[in-house]
């Protein structure tokens, strides 16, 4: 199994990167995908890909649109050059969020634009963030045909879907699956998702799956199982299928081995 969706810095500490690994290893997880979220914490994490280059552990650079505010006319650069120094397998986390506009619209717009150029230049998909901005995100994408890359966190309905897929993204989907009272859209666009489309995040330590019992306090790649359990019961596919193929799909767009 592998998890492409992980926010590190939130779930363990840097002297815990090996028991960190060892869970993983125990819940038979081969590999995850840690965030960034800005260029502080691309360079943390390729710092920890170095001090641990044998750990299951990879890693995009990028900058979410919280933090599109930080992007500046320097950041292109210094994003090319971090990646030239480094080995991430995606840039982002990228794209837009017009629900909490932490950062203004055209702050977003600007870094997502050159995120992309970043992901054409060194050929690497892109890790998309999406809320509230479908439109736009959408549109802003298709003038840079052709992209590749995984809308992270899926959460929306089968129309929406449809439209990525017709952009040839992969889909993330998450522990929202499992949510009695938000989930029923995704619940039932997932049933739509190609088999070689699909891809499965915990987004740790957030989004706990509501159907842990006891709920635990933090998410945790270890509990990826609960999301696999979900898409193979409202797929109608077996749990070691739907292993099999969201595994091959990660190593596939991520070029993981």
């Amino acid at each position: 199994m592998i998890d492409i969706g992980v926010n590190l810095n939130s779930i363990i500490k840097l002297e815990n990167i090996n028991d960190f690994s060892l869970e993983l290893q125990t819940a038979n997880i081969s590999s995850v995908v840690a965030i960034s979220s800005n260029l502080t914490e691309a360079n943390e994490l390729v710092s920890i890909s170095k001090q641990y280059p044998h750990s299951p552990i990879h890693y995009t650079i990028g900058c979410h649109p919280h933090h599109a505010s930080e992007w500046d006319r320097d950041s292109k650069q210094a994003t090319l050059n971090l990646i030239n120094n480094s080995s991430p397998i995606a840039i982002g986390e990228t794209g837009l969020d017009f629900n909490r506009n932490y950062s203004t619209i055209e702050e977003q717009i600007f870094a997502f634009n050159e995120q992309i150029l970043i992901a054409q230049e060194k050929d690497l998909p892109l890790y998309l963030h999406e809320r509230e901005a479908e439109d736009v995100l959408i549109n802003t994408l298709s003038n840079h045909i052709p992209t590749k890359g995984v809308i992270h966190c899926f959460t929306g309905n089968t129309r929406t879907l449809t439209r990525y897929l017709d952009l040839n993204l992969y889909i993330g989907v998450t522990g929202w699956l499992c949510d009695e009272r938000r989930g029923q859209d995704l619940q039932e666009a997932v049933k739509y998702i190609p088999n070689d489309r699909l891809l499965i995040e915990t987004d740790s330590p957030y989004l706990i799956p509501r159907t842990i019992r006891p709920r635990p306090k933090k998410n945790h790649p270890k509990y990826l199982p609960y999301i696999i359990a979900a898409l193979a019961s409202i797929r109608g596919q077996s749990e070691e299928e739907i292993k099999a193929i969201t595994t091959a799909n990660a190593q596939k767009l991520f070029t993981i081995k």
